[in-house]
């Protein structure tokens, strides 16, 4: 693991000489910097010049107020560099006070050798790496271009056959009223809203403990149990992504009838963009050519892919007219079988699992064409870049 360099900002003199002898023991890190909490304005100043990956903050037992001010104008100051707080862990208004002010680690005082070199293991495990795109997951986004077109459906189906065939498979759940998990027969204790509400300290062992390991082997992150506004900031959207494809080769997003910049963030991110639609006029002329609009340059024309489900081929429609009035290329057809699924759906178990019906068939063909398509037409944005481009689309 590369050595990492600390910033130590400490109540007193005696914690800080402890703090750079625990931090340099663990031949992980090494200290760059450290001042007393009372020189905080000139600690920020030699931030910005040596840069240090990681500030470890002390929180003494008393006067703690002021160490949580700290953490948050430094969180403030530096967004992007990771936060190591150090107190008591007893008490847990504390941690939970200071998570909120940026941390994204909370440590024992003093913290063991141990535990440091776990939490710098786990910060190492989040960064990206130069050179490691192509060992990441691809994010395949699934929306309607019209509702009740089945997004829902394809995505939770499409999910499971990934996963049953191709590699480790997750399905992010962020429709306005989600319904994955009834598909999938899953009852999360956790969900989307918890990832992004502790994106400051998301990890992969947090990850884990938000996700619903569901019987199909898919990994759910759900929905909220009613429907809650979700108005994540273009950071947090970031961080859960880019943790997600360091740990799943496929995440698959049910996006339904979702029209917010919610939408724009998780697209820009996308590798692939499937849009749902029925074989009609109104989904198809009318509102597919909504959804691309409002889309934008999130959704840049080669990620977008046509998928006409319920399909029943009709000679006063053909593909040719399906692609001009959706300005898509349509690359999947998934056959009408609607009471297979709506049984599916009913037993919570997804209908790709079957081994005899069409549509199983079809969901698994889908599958296979998207898990072969390797292409990466827009290049995956992040950090300040990714942010700058989120806040055009959203003006």
């Amino acid at each position: 693991m590369p050595v990492t360099t600390v910033g130590i900002l400490g109540s007193e003199d005696e914690q800080l000489e402890l703090l750079q002898t625990l931090v340099d023991a663990t031949a992980a890190s090494r200290t760059v910097l450290k001042d007393p909490l009372a020189e905080l304005d000139s600690f920020i100043r030699k931030v910005r010049e040596i840069k240090p990956q990681v500030l470890l903050l002390d929180i003494p037992p008393r006067n703690h107020a002021s160490a949580l001010a700290a953490v948050e104008r430094l969180h403030a100051e530096f967004p992007q560099t990771a936060i190591f707080a150090s107190g008591d862990m007893m008490k847990r208004q504390i941690i939970v006070d200071a998570m909120r002010a940026g941390a994204c680690e909370f440590l024992d005082r003093p913290p063991s050798t141990h535990s440091l070199i776990e939490a710098f293991s786990r910060l190492s495990a989040t960064r990206r790496k130069p050179g490691d795109d192509a060992n990441r997951g691809r994010v395949i986004t699934v929306l309607n271009a019209k509702g009740g077109c089945g997004a829902t459906t394809v995505a939770v189906n499409l999910a499971v056959s990934l996963n049953e065939t191709h590699g480790k498979a997750a399905l992010v759940d962020l429709a306005p009223i989600g319904h994955a998990a009834l598909h999938l027969n899953a009852k999360p204790n956790f969900g989307v809203l918890d990832a992004l509400q502790n994106c400051h300290r998301l990890d992969s062992s947090l990850l884990d403990g938000f996700v619903t390991r569901c019987d199909s082997g898919v990994h759910l992150l759900a929905a909220p149990p009613v429907p809650t506004p979700i108005k994540p900031s273009e950071d947090e959207v970031s961080r859960l992504f880019d943790l997600m494809v360091n740990h799943y080769k496929y995440v698959v997003v049910d996006l339904s009838s979702r029209l917010d910049p919610l939408v724009r963030m998780v697209c820009a991110f996308s590798d692939t963009i499937l849009m749902v639609a029925e074989t009609d006029m109104i989904a198809l002329l009318w509102n597919a050519a909504r959804v691309q609009s409002y889309l934008g340059e999130a959704s840049s024309r080669e990620k977008v892919r046509l998928v006409l489900n319920r399909f029943r081929k009709t000679p006063e429609f053909s593909d040719a007219d399906a692609e001009a009035a959706a300005d898509a290329r349509i690359l999947w057809k998934i056959p009408s079988q609607y009471f297979v699924v709506g049984n599916a759906i009913d037993r919570g178990t997804p209908v790709a699992l079957q081994k005899n019906t069409d549509v199983a068939r079809s969901f698994r063909g889908l599958a296979s064409v998207v898990a072969q398509d390797q292409s990466r037409p827009a290049r995956r944005l992040l950090n300040s870049e990714y942010a700058s481009r989120i806040r055009a689309f959203s003006t």
